[in-house]
């Protein structure tokens, strides 16, 4: 069971992140008095019946998230379950209204898994962006941006980090398998030899992994990911919040006591950052509450061709969420070595009127 104090105060930082206006969910965050359960005043049932009030409105997507946030963190009980399963037949009835966005299923460690894509075409395959969210956001949290990967030039494809959503899969220290499952399953399609990966929170961890290994990846776009002082440093592991331990134990199956121990071999050391040879452009955030900032220092000290986006914010940086948007696609296309000027100059006048808003 989640302590409720914590897991309002947690939310918040997600529902900035999906641009969800503060007047609707503080006074629905109000009528929560329980954490458990399926009943008036329980965590699901009022985002659900939020939820429910939007779509009955035509608001198809805004319910999406509302929906999404009834199973925050993760489906650990009926009501959540019921979230979850709303917000993913909601998602599906708005992507079908939205040309382009298919479904597309891929092997990973022999467990089919369900993605979303835009953009693929077996007569003019394009080069491919992979985006993946964090622990605690699925993949229907992002896939409204797959139109604008598309329209960029691009394939696009969007994806759970494993056990996150629908995913019925383990998180695990080979985890980073699901980027280069992706690319097989969509060879013909897209350019997989060039592809990009778009990897928030720890999912930006995976993407590493994956860059070190699979030469088809050229560059990696991460938000907030742990690289190495996470997994190791005792003094920091009491301070990473309750949610975020009680997530990492559901999604990798073991017990929250023995979490750290189980993710301590996951570190990636000096050497193996040293030996990253593609770009890597990463957002920091100073009040990062769940990375320790030996991480970032680590990317300063080891990554030869890194680019960083450093905000004054909590994990994630959701008070700068249109900034970071719009650089981290900006970045992707820098690292494209015959991006469209076009599409270079739009994103750059793009980031100078998200950067006048936020200082406004």
């Amino acid at each position: 069971m989640n302590d409720l104090s914590e897991l309002k105060r947690f939310v918040v930082a997600h529902a900035i992140s999906q641009n969800l206006p503060a007047g609707h969910y503080s006074s629905l965050l109000d009528r929560i008095t329980a954490d458990a359960g399926d009943e008036p005043g329980s965590w699901a049932y009022e985002w659900i019946r939020a939820g429910e009030e939007l779509e009955a409105a035509g608001e198809i997507l805004a319910a999406c998230q509302y929906y999404v946030m009834g199973r925050f963190p993760f489906a650990d009980g009926p009501g959540r379950k019921r979230a979850l399963g709303r917000h993913l037949a909601a998602f599906d009835r708005w992507r079908r209204t939205q040309p382009g966005i298919e479904p597309v299923t891929v092997e990973a460690d022999g467990v089919p898994v369900r993605v979303w894509a835009a953009g693929l075409s077996a007569e003019k395959p394009r080069p491919l962006l992979v985006m993946t969210g964090g622990i605690v956001s699925p993949k229907e949290q992002w896939a409204a941006v797959l139109p604008q990967i598309a329209a960029s030039g691009m394939a696009g494809v969007v994806a759970d980090l494993p056990g996150v959503g629908e995913s019925p899969l383990r998180y695990h220290r080979e985890s980073w398998r699901l980027f280069p499952a992706i690319l097989d399953a969509l060879a013909g399609r897209a350019a997989v030899d060039e592809t990009y990966l778009l990897a928030l929170s720890f999912s930006g961890h995976m993407a590493i992994e994956a860059a070190l290994r699979d030469p088809r990846v050229r560059g990696v776009v991460a938000n907030g990911p742990p690289v190495h002082d996470f997994f190791t440093d005792a003094a920091w592991r009491a301070r990473v919040p309750g949610i975020t331990t009680s997530t990492l134990a559901h999604l990798t199956g073991v017990r929250p006591e023995s979490l750290f121990g189980h993710l301590r071999d996951w570190a990636i050391d000096d050497g193996r950052l040293r030996a990253l040879n593609v770009p890597l452009a990463a957002v920091t955030a100073l009040r990062d509450e769940i990375i320790p900032p030996g991480d970032a220092e680590r990317l300063r000290r080891c990554v030869s061709d890194l680019r960083l986006l450093e905000h004054d914010d909590v994990h994630g940086a959701p008070s700068h969420l249109a900034e970071t948007r719009v650089w981290s696609l900006l970045a992707v296309q820098r690292m494209r070595p015959d991006a469209d000027p076009a599409a270079l100059e739009a994103l750059n006048g793009a980031l100078e009127a998200a950067r006048a808003g936020a200082v406004r």
